[in-house]
């Protein structure tokens, strides 16, 4: 049975993650220690203590995540390494697609980390240069929220699931969205806490930034197809992957689409790895027949039995 490993975006993250992985696996304690020193100040400790207001803010959250996601990887590892089957692919949501350039070998740990770092540090100040923000349309079909898209100046920024879907642009193109949405059958349109209208073509001076800070940067070849966020399709090459990160800056997450794929290539398993269970109940929308797992704290940890039962 083919299994996948799948890695949770901003918004997943919350103050105390990764305390309980630091206290009782040093495996998870040396990625933190790591990821501290990578950034040069003390990123567990927001992790661990908050205040929720600073890790919350973009700058923090992407790389605070990357370096949880993994410490809880490495943890699984330590306790069960024999159990935790190699995956046949590897994806993560928005920001988790970095987190699977560190598990299919494309980047080391301290490079991963800090450009999770750079890139939040260049949305949040392209939201500050052009502001904006995201909702959430539930129970309204994907073509339908195209047209409203292309009426009121927004865009479609993640396919989720069937009938969850986000968009993104100013706060006042959402509003109108948000009401023709409504009008035409949505059963309800939910504002986002985020500080900026992540996946569109305002995100363009974050892809200029990136795009600099890649070209200092080797990549190898993944030695796991990562599927990629904009066409939910397999990445093998350095140069598949680069183009991939410039790309989802500006243009919409295709999870549900992803998620199909490696279905339809055997995956049968999925295992979310990282805080909360936001993919796993996505994926049981997407396909209810697939197995999910999810890792993302010590009882998780010390109670995986593997993800073929």
């Amino acid at each position: 049975m083919k299994v996948a490993y799948v890695f949770p975006g901003q918004g997943a993250q919350k103050v105390g993650m990764g305390c309980d992985l630091y206290s009782s696996f040093p495996a998870a304690r040396a990625v933190f220690t790591r990821a501290d020193e990578a950034l040069g100040f003390s990123l567990s400790r927001l992790c661990f203590e908050g205040p929720e207001t600073e890790l919350r803010q973009t700058i923090n959250a992407q790389p605070a995540l990357v370096a949880t996601s993994l410490a809880c990887l490495e943890a699984v590892r330590e306790v069960n390494g024999s159990a935790l089957p190699p995956p046949a692919f590897v994806a993560g949501h928005s920001l988790g697609e970095y987190t699977a350039l560190a598990v299919a070998g494309v980047v080391d740990f301290a490079t991963v980390v800090y450009l999770a770092r750079e890139r939040g540090r260049l949305m949040h100040e392209a939201g500050l240069a052009r502001p904006g923000g995201m909702v959430a349309v539930i129970g309204f079909d994907e073509a339908s929220l195209v047209e409203v898209c292309h009426e009121t100046g927004t865009w479609l920024a993640n396919v989720n699931c069937p009938h969850q879907l986000v968009i993104s642009g100013t706060q006042e193109n959402l509003a109108k969205a948000s009401e023709l949405a409504r009008a035409r059958g949505a059963k309800r349109t939910v504002p986002l806490s985020v500080s900026a209208a992540f996946h569109t073509p305002l995100m363009q001076s974050a892809v200029d930034g990136i795009s600099r800070i890649l070209e200092s940067i080797p990549f190898a070849d993944p030695v796991v197809p990562i599927v990629a966020n904009t066409t939910a399709e397999p990445m093998t090459s350095a140069a598949e992957v680069k183009a991939e990160l410039l790309r989802q800056l500006c243009q919409g997450v295709q999870w549900q689409r992803s998620v199909e794929y490696m279905v339809a290539s055997g995956v049968a398993a999925f295992i979310e790895i990282g805080p909360g269970e936001v993919l796993s109940g996505l994926i049981k929308r997407i396909n209810s027949d697939v197995r999910t797992v999810n890792i993302g704290d010590v009882p998780a940890i010390k109670g995986y039995g593997g993800a073929q039962r």
